[in-house]
């Protein structure tokens, strides 16, 4: 009896939404940074490393993955993708064999 082996696209169980940071005038010659969604996608979430960390006099645990998806043009570092009330700010984005059918994205959790 032949072994069934699940796909790479039978794994995307995860809907996350892409948003991307807005510069709006904050009336003070200066801008506030806020993040609008951009797209949504079914993708991969797997747990690579966790640390906690100082930041600012309180400690942080900051979670690492990687999101496997479909290969997409406007997924880079800089923006963040969110899974409910989760966010995960992107790190890096790659196409790990060149053939744009996917994406490999190592992002950060981090969690007061």
């Amino acid at each position: 009896m032949a072994q069934t082996i699940p796909s790479a696209l039978g794994r995307m169980r995860r809907r996350l939404v892409l948003e991307a940071p807005v510069a709006a005038p904050d009336g003070l010659g200066g801008a506030t940074r806020s993040f609008a969604a951009i797209g949504a996608f079914w993708a991969q979430l797997e747990w690579l490393s966790g640390v906690e960390q100082w930041r600012e006099g309180r400690p942080e645990q900051v979670g690492r993955y990687r999101v496997t998806l479909r290969w997409r043009g406007d997924v880079d570092a800089g923006k963040r993708l969110r899974d409910g009330p989760r966010l995960f700010d992107i790190r890096a984005a790659a196409d790990p064999d060149g053939s744009r059918r996917r994406l490999v994205c190592l992002v950060e959790e981090v969690v007061p």
